[in-house]
């Protein structure tokens, strides 16, 4: 029997291109390198959609703590979001990320978002049954209803551009209320339904931090990883959010150790770097006489703009 099965079956580059983000080409980070964040900066987070949010608090507030809720202004209207922690190190913030407490969620904010939750199971299997009749193909993901807004919040996903316009009016008339429709893409779904990656643990996405750059093939190389579909994606069905996450680590690992494919001479012989290894530091080389070093990378030293390495 072949032992096709054992090994990767690498991919062509256009058929893994698929998994990459549409967007990840156009992808520039906006955080600003010389703004002074300030002192104290909590990270809040949107439990129906698992959005983070970065606040602020007002003036001779109370210290929050992490399992609180409070009152902020989000993009969708004011809402109630749950306090994660105090945060010192933020990354790729932008200075309009940060918005500002409104309050403390009271006892009344909690029992009343408590009856709004209550509210979206029923919310939920009406939108599907107004999919139904109205023929459209929409999948729903999740509904939410504001805290301090007569507002109602739909996400679904489709393969398609869908006119709901005649589903929202339906809508308005069943929920007496402001109807909003948001179409996610597959790696939104995956931020707000969670769920455990390949790896046993729960997406980055939905766990980690919910703002990671755009996934490149680019990154799967920079990690050496075999360029197969099965492996290098996750439930989403794009490439891993963990590339992106994991990705400045190699890059800068990389730098300081020689590429592959590189020639050098050493014992008396020319030998072609084969294979580099960030994680185990450690580098092969074959030469022409057909052998096979493994040496540590702190061997390895720069002089002149020429690698060496120290006996």
């Amino acid at each position: 029997m072949s032992d096709i099965f054992e090994q990767d079956i690498e991919e062509s580059e256009e058929d893994i291109a698929k998994l990459e983000d549409a967007d990840f080409k156009a992808y520039e980070s906006e955080a600003n390198e010389h703004f002074v964040y300030p002192k104290i900066l909590y990270l809040t987070r949107l439990e129906y959609s698992s959005e983070g949010v970065y606040v602020t608090v007002p003036e001779k507030f109370d210290e929050l703590k992490g399992g609180e809720h409070v009152i902020i202004q989000t993009r969708y209207g004011k809402d109630m979001a749950l306090v994660l922690g105090r945060t010192k190190h933020p990354i790729g913030l932008k200075p309009s990320d940060i918005v500002k407490v409104k309050r403390k969620a009271n006892d009344d904010d909690l029992t009343r978002f408590q009856e709004l939750k209550d509210k979206e199971d029923d919310a939920f299997k009406i939108f599907k049954e107004k999919v139904i009749e109205h023929g459209l193909d929409m999948k729903l993901v999740a509904v939410h209803f504001l805290l301090e807004e007569s507002k109602a919040l739909f996400f679904f996903s489709s393969d398609n551009r869908v006119d709901f316009r005649e589903l929202v009016k339906d809508l308005v008339s069943v929920f007496k209320m402001r109807i909003e429709l948001r179409q996610i893409g597959v790696r939104d779904e995956s931020r707000i339904t969670g769920g455990l990656g390949v790896c046993g643990r729960p997406y980055c996405c939905h766990a980690i931090r919910d703002k990671l750059p755009p996934v490149s093939i680019k990154m799967a190389k920079e990690q050496n990883l075999s360029l197969n579909s099965t492996k290098i994606s996750g439930q989403c069905g794009r490439l891993l959010c963990c590339l992106s996450y994991e990705y400045n680590w190699y890059a800068e690992a990389r730098r300081k150790l020689p590429s592959e494919g590189l020639h050098l001479r050493y014992d008396g012989s020319d030998f072609r770097i084969t294979d580099v290894n960030p994680i185990k530091q450690i580098v092969r080389m074959l030469s022409d006489d057909g052998r096979l070093l493994e040496i540590p990378a702190s061997r390895f030293v720069k002089e002149s703009g020429k690698w060496t390495i120290k006996s």
